[in-house]
């Protein structure tokens, strides 16, 4: 198991390293990992709404709990309890996030979440 402490705490860390490889215009690993941020946010507010202190990791953990064995971000929002919320307060970050667009300029959803402009304070990053 994880403590939700630590997945608030390694999302926080991969969304500096996605802002380090951001400002490099390493824009697809700063993409990747914003949306690993994203993932651990939502994985720790899943911990919240169900009133966890940790979340499943082993195999043996999640077997009872399989449908959370996932890293598709819709899943995890539905499950979170946030759905309604984080889409009405920032529906078209959202699509991006969950569909994984990448805007060839560069001004895309990373150069928003890293930051900062992705501003949805129930994920907890």
């Amino acid at each position: 198991m994880i403590s939700t402490r630590d997945l608030r705490a390694i999302a926080r860390a991969r969304l500096r390293d996605a802002q380090v490889l951001l400002k490099a215009r390493r824009f697809d690993g700063a993409f990747y990992l914003s949306g690993y941020a994203v993932e651990l946010a939502l994985k720790a507010r899943i911990c919240r709404t169900l009133k966890w202190r940790e979340f499943p990791q082993s195999g043996r953990e999640f077997e009872d709990f399989k449908s959370l064995r996932t890293h598709d971000l819709e899943v995890l929002l539905k499950f979170s309890g946030f759905e309604e919320r984080v889409t009405a307060k920032a529906l078209t970050e959202w699509s991006l996030v969950a569909k994984s667009l990448l805007s060839k300029t560069g001004t895309n959803l990373t150069t928003r979440v890293a930051n900062g402009g992705f501003a949805c304070p129930e994920l907890e990053f």
